[in-house]
């Protein structure tokens, strides 16, 4: 060995003899732990159809993949949701829907 490797290999070894290795955790601990639950995501839209009602005024809605729709007044906001039964009447297959009693066209 020459004496440039001899010096690079001291080097080496007073750089790694500093390290002190006691205390540290390489595997973690058990607070980062993910649990294996399932994760509902939320329905899809499966449809989505503006009406006008009998009082001249346009409603908008979005039909929703788990049989919920969400009625909006422009096509720009979340809108409210409903389940179609009492405040709504159709599917997303009608032409005509009732919503809060009116009668709605596509």
């Amino acid at each position: 060995m020459t004496r440039n490797a001899i010096l690079i290999t001291l080097a080496a070894a007073a750089a790694l003899a500093g390290c002190d290795i006691k205390g540290q955790t390489i595997g973690g601990d058990d607070t980062n732990k993910v649990e294996n639950t399932s994760i509902a995501l939320p329905p899809s839209i499966t449809g989505s159809k503006s009406y006008r009602c009998k009082d001249n005024k346009l409603i908008y809605i979005d039909w929703m993949s788990d049989g919920t729709a969400r009625v909006k007044k422009t096509r720009e906001e979340i809108g409210t949701t409903v389940t179609p039964g009492n405040e709504l009447k159709g599917d997303s297959a009608a032409k005509t829907v009732n919503y809060n009693g009116q009668a709605c066209n596509s």
